[in-house]
Order: structure tokens, then C-alpha cells, then sequence
């Protein structure tokens, strides 16, 4: 497994984004990505289950990691999300999510994510179509937003 950079203010895996998730993204295959998270109890919508916008941001952010690869990384933003929520998706619970490269096009691709529970239960999928970045950010952009491998806590 191989850690993928991070950024330091993402919602989902910046580092030092105070309410954001802090997802560590690990590259388990080629175009294949997972993280784990328990979420917390502040990003619940009905009590005792995760909010579903907060499911959908999970979901994106690991279809699209699925493409972006090691250093430099692809940037793609998200063109359609189509999302399935298929059991309510606990808090204080732990989580694995995964996401997978679907079919890639040149600067159009398609990714799979998905959020299961201990048992390995597919609680929440998503299919999403990624569109390049126009332009590829240069390595001191990358730099000035703190986009690297950071140490685990």
C-alpha cells in the first residue's frame, strides 16, 4: 500500500482542516484507493447516522482518487455524481471506504466508490464522471497547498 498526498485544508483529507474529515488515502491497487474512518457524531444527520452530503463527499473524493495516482497527481473535478445509499451509514463506527478507476478516456474518466461497515456490508455507493483540471497545477502550486505525503499521527 502506498499513501497518497494530501492537502492541508481539503474537506475531506486536509490535515489541518479543523472540521474536515483528515481522510488518509492509501493506493491498494492499481486504480484502486481505500481509507478507513470512524466518523464522528458531529457530522450525523438523523442521531446516530452519518449525513448523507457528508457520504457523498466520502464517496467522491475516493472515486476520484481512484485516477489521480502517485506524485504528480491527475486533479479531475467531478462532472456527475450518481449515488446509492443502500443502508444508513453509522457514526462511531468504523468505516472502510473504497474507490475504483473506471473507464478513462483521455481528460474524461469514471470512478466507483463505495463505504461498507466492519462486516464488509456496502452501505453507500457512488459511479462518478471526472473531468481534468484544465490546467495541471506546477509543482510550487502543489507546494503552496502543502499537496504531499504527510507522516501518519
Amino acid at each position: 500500500m502506498e499513501k497518497q498526498a494530501s492537502s492541508r485544508s481539503c474537506f475531506v483529507c486536509g490535515v489541518a482542516n479543523p472540521v474536515g474529515l483528515r481522510l488518509k488515502f492509501y493506493a491498494t491497487a492499481p486504480g484502486e484507493v481505500s481509507a478507513d474512518l470512524t466518523p464522528p457524531g458531529n457530522y450525523q444527520g438523523y442521531p446516530g447516522v452519518l449525513h448523507g452530503g457528508i457520504a457523498a463527499a466520502i464517496l467522491d473524493e475516493a472515486a476520484g482518487r481512484a485516477h489521480m495516482g502517485t506524485f504528480p497527481p491527475r486533479f479531475m473535478f467531478t462532472a456527475k455524481l450518481e449515488i446509492r445509499y443502500r443502508k444508513n451509514i453509522p457514526v462511531g463506527e468504523p468505516l472502510r471506504i473504497v474507490g475504483r478507476a473506471g473507464k478513462d478516456r483521455g481528460r474524461i474518466a469514471e470512478g466507483w466508490a463505495g463505504i461498507y461497515d466492519q462486516a464488509g456490508t456496502l452501505l453507500a455507493e457512488a459511479d462518478g464522471l471526472y473531468v481534468d483540471v484544465p490546467e495541471q497545477p506546477p509543482s510550487e502550486a502543489l507546494d503552496a497547498m502543502g499537496w504531499k505525503v504527510y507522516p501518519d499521527d
